[in-house]
């Protein structure tokens, strides 16, 4: 072997030595590395195989009452006690101070408690169905309601500020970052559709939530679980059609041209979020198919849609809160929420924007309730004569109530409104395996603290989870070193208001 024979294959030597040195080093560190930040799936039967569909759908810990949720989320905090919690103590004691023990470590965003007073209400309340149900002059159809309603009055937070108490309403943590209770339910169960989202987001009406795309975001769960936003009547799904001279052949070419490309990058890469990208790429295609189905309302009957209140007459309310021309946008939510959990959806958010009523609680008040009252009930309605209330829960909530006490802020000419309550406020739920025209927990005379059978946020999430089949202390997901879980350390099932 001449010199310059030798020199090479040295060099070549040593580089394959080299190389088979890196790549067995960074594949033993691939593992290493894949092994401490896999998820640990703590589901019955998730699959080993990281191939596999994230949205496959799964077996429950234990038999479920639900099957899918409807959770209309009224955004800024509905003023209780003007709509489902009757104070009639509130009204004489108008203009009255608090004693101050009762102030004490109370914090409000805007409310100067040294000069606030008690602030009685305008709204007549009268009891509703056969179990009596509590409901005020503003909601009359929701009040026809009431023998399927379950009422809990005894709901508080931890938290006093919209978007942190967004954050712990939705995603069960005031940290920014967490998945959000629609996302933990798609982990937990998957999906029955192929064709749809497995979460979908109707957040249209009104000016926005503050809490933004957190309120429905997969946080650290993979991309897959996050809700899908759906816009409004005539836009539900945007650039759902192809471009002009693109057929549904160089469509379907070009998504499995990008498909193979990122089926290579899991090869090498082992990133797992790519799955939930191919998974996005397939579900883009198979919507253009079916999201025309599902948007298109001639089969809906002339009679659903004025159950609905598609075409009410907007009263000449001013909203600077609420919006205006949304009658429709909303009637419209409701109707294609009970249309997507018919076509196999497991959870809708239908989110209105805004409820916070610092003034002009009256006018603004009255609406919103005009512009929800008819079309929530409607839903509620629909899906029980179609059979499919008993297996969806529909959950009507916000992150706080209103405070007994007029908001008299700093500028504010007159007292008009309330402020943030976080310490005791109202949710309504129907079907899903909850008791119907049930009435659970209580405030006190003036609706300041929870007087009985106390529900905070986290029972709330572990009770919504218990009814879907899922033990909130077993769904959780490793991420950092650590199981996290919607409930985080805390929850109790509420086992008084399961049917």
């Amino acid at each position: 072997m001449t010199t310059m024979n030798m020199l090479a294959y040295q060099s070549a030597s040593q580089r394959a030595r080299r190389d088979f040195l890196f790549q067995s080093l960074w594949g033993m560190g691939a593992v290493t590395l894949s092994n401490l930040l896999a998820p640990e799936e703590i589901v019955s039967n998730a699959a080993a195989d990281e191939r596999v569909d994230p949205l496959v759908k799964r077996d429950s810990h234990f038999p479920a009452r639900a099957k899918n949720c409807i959770y209309i989320y009224l955004e800024g905090g509905p003023s209780q006690m003007d709509l489902y919690d009757p104070k009639p103590t509130l009204n004489k004691l108008d203009g009255q101070p608090l004693p101050e023990s009762m102030l004490e470590n109370m914090q409000f965003a805007f409310l100067q408690k040294e000069t606030a007073r008690i602030m009685g209400t305008s709204r007549k309340f009268s009891k509703h169905g056969k179990c009596g149900m509590d409901f005020s002059d503003l909601l009359p159809h929701l009040a026809s309601c009431a023998d399927d309603l379950c009422m809990v009055r005894s709901v508080h937070t931890d938290q006093f500020n919209h978007v942190p108490a967004q954050l712990l309403m939705n995603c069960g943590s005031a940290i920014a970052g967490r998945p959000s209770m629609g996302s933990w339910l798609c982990y937990g169960l998957g999906s029955e559709s192929q064709n749809l989202p497995a979460y979908v987001s109707l957040a249209t009406t009104g000016r926005g939530i503050p809490g933004g795309s957190a309120s429905w975001s997969s946080g650290f769960l993979p991309s897959s679980y996050s809700g899908v936003l759906f816009g409004s009547e005539g836009q539900t799904v945007n650039n759902i059609q192809n471009p002009e001279g693109i057929t549904d052949e160089i469509q379907r070419s070009s998504v499995n041209f990008i498909n193979t490309l990122n089926r290579q990058r899991i090869d090498h890469t082992g990133d797992s979020e790519l799955i939930s990208r191919i998974k996005a790429y397939e579900l883009g295609f198979r919507l253009q198919s079916s999201a025309p189905e599902l948007t298109d309302l001639s089969n809906e009957s002339q009679s659903t849609l004025d159950m609905y209140g598609f075409d009410r007459k907007e009263p000449e309310i001013k909203s600077n809160r609420g919006g205006k021309g949304l009658f429709r946008e909303f009637a419209y939510d409701c109707l294609m929420a009970r249309r997507l959990v018919e076509r196999g959806v497991r959870v809708v958010n239908i989110i209105h924007s805004s409820w916070d009523h610092h003034s002009r609680l009256e006018p603004e008040l009255t609406h919103n309730s005009l512009m929800a009252d008819q079309p929530i009930a409607a839903l509620i309605k629909d899906l029980k004569q179609r059979g499919l209330l008993d297996d969806t829960l529909v959950i009507v909530g916000s992150e706080f109530g209103r405070t007994p006490l007029g908001e008299n802020r700093p500028g504010y000419k007159k007292v008009t409104g309330r402020d943030h309550h976080p310490g005791a406020f109202t949710i309504l739920m129907a079907g899903g395996g909850v008791k119907q025209g049930f009435t659970y927990g209580a405030s006190d005379d003036i609706g300041w603290h929870v007087a009985e059978n106390p529900v905070h946020v986290h029972d709330l999430h572990a009770t919504v989870l218990h009814l879907f089949g899922l033990d909130h202390t077993r769904l959780t997901y490793r991420v950092q070193g650590r199981d996290f879980r919607l409930t985080d350390v805390a929850g109790r099932v509420v086992n008084d208001i399961l049917a």
